[in-house]
C-alpha cells in the first residue's frame, strides 16, 4: 500500500467491515480478457466470502473460465468541503479489497449453510422459513476461498476525529466537515 498510515490492519476491524457492508463488487475476468465488476449481496462466512446467483449466466460463465477474483466493499463516510483551496477537498471513507480463487459450491450442505447465513446477514429477524428443494436446484452458491485481503481508511486530520467517530458510532448521522 502506498500510503501505509491509511492501511487497516486489525483483522477484527476488515471482519467487522465484512460483516456490516450491504453491497459487495465482484471483479472476475471476462472473455477476451474484458474485466467485469458486479455489485451483489453477499456473507463472509467462516473466513470465506459466499454469494447466490443462477446457475446459467455471465458472472458463473466467468468465474468458470477463470475463477480469480478480486471481491471490494466500502463506506464512504463523509465529503470534506473546501474553503478556498480545492485540494484541501477530502472524502473520507474505509474500504476492504480481498483477492481470492472462486468456485461454485457443490457439497449441498456448505450451500444451504451458507444460505442461512446468507438470509440472517439480510433478514436478522427471521421468519423467512425454509429453502424449497425446487429453488435449490435452480440457485447457485459461490465461494471465494481468500487469498488476501486488506483495507484502507482517511478518517481525516486529527482535529476532525470527533466528528468522523461520531459518523462510525452512528452512520445515518449527518456530519459536515470543512477545512480552510
Amino acid at each position: 500500500m502506498r500510503v501505509a498510515k491509511k492501511e487497516i490492519r486489525d483483522q477484527a476491524v476488515l471482519e467487522m467491515l465484512l460483516a456490516e457492508a450491504r453491497v459487495g463488487r465482484l471483479g472476475t475476468v471476462g472473455r477476451g480478457g474484458w474485466p467485469m465488476i458486479k455489485p451483489l449481496n453477499f456473507i463472509h462466512y467462516r473466513g470465506r466470502i459466499y454469494f447466490h446467483s443462477a446457475r446459467e449466466g455471465g458472472k458463473i460463465e466467468q468465474i468458470l473460465l477463470d475463477g480469480r477474483v478480486c471481491f471490494e466493499v466500502d463506506f464512504p463516510l463523509t465529503y470534506v468541503k473546501s474553503k478556498g483551496i480545492p485540494c484541501k477537498a477530502d472524502y473520507l471513507y474505509r474500504s476492504v479489497i480481498a483477492r481470492g480463487q472462486a468456485r461454485p459450491v457443490t457439497d449441498e450442505d456448505e450451500k444451504e449453510a451458507a444460505l442461512k447465513a446468507l438470509m440472517e446477514k439480510y433478514q436478522p429477524e427471521g421468519g423467512y422459513g425454509t429453502f424449497p428443494g425446487d429453488k435449490l436446484a435452480l440457485t447457485a452458491v459461490v465461494r471465494i476461498d481468500i487469498a488476501e485481503m486488506t483495507g484502507k481508511e482517511d478518517l481525516g486530520e486529527e482535529y476532525e476525529q470527533a466528528a468522523v467517530h461520531q459518523l462510525l458510532a452512528n452512520p445515518s448521522a449527518s456530519v459536515m466537515i470543512e477545512r480552510s
